[in-house]
């Protein structure tokens, strides 16, 4: 029989980034901050270590590509960070596929949603999201893992 490896330690959970954010650093810095999404990831991948989770990260620019991730879920991971990014305001099909899962769900923006213009203060996530994290920048996303983490230990 081959040896099969062992999965990686820790609990899994998705981190999920929705359209544009590949540019982050880039794009209005002075909106989302200089950080990278590369940064990000790294940070979620520590901060999730710490808090015994593996954080799985992944950004599309696709709608279907984050719906087709979030379906993953279900089976595959135990919880999900997800910053929808411009489909938070448009996507019912992004919310629908988040209900859709029973899982936790935890809800990160960079920048605070409801300083913004008027179309970005409602988010179709937040009506299935468990938590809604906004305006705390990068350090939001390790917010969004110590909860996460607080929610699964709850629901053992």
């Amino acid at each position: 029989m081959p040896n099969t490896p062992a999965p990686p330690p820790g609990v899994p959970v998705l981190v999920l980034n929705g359209p544009n954010l590949n540019l982050l650093g880039l794009r209005e810095p002075e909106v989302y901050g200089k950080d990278t999404l590369a940064g990000i990831d790294e940070l979620c991948r520590n901060t999730a270590a710490a808090l015994g989770l593996r954080a799985d990260c992944r950004q599309s620019n696709h709608e279907g590509v984050l719906i087709d991730a979030v379906h993953e879920a279900r089976t595959a991971y135990r919880g999900i960070v997800i910053n929808p990014a411009g489909y938070s305001h448009t996507s019912v099909a992004v919310r629908d596929a988040l209900a859709a899962v029973e899982l936790p769900v935890v809800e990160v923006h960079l920048s605070n949603i409801h300083r913004r213009e008027a179309f970005r203060h409602h988010s179709y996530v937040s009506a299935v999201a468990d938590t809604v994290i906004c305006g705390a920048g990068a350090h939001g996303y390790a917010l969004a893992l110590t909860h996460l983490a607080q929610l699964l230990e709850e629901n053992r």
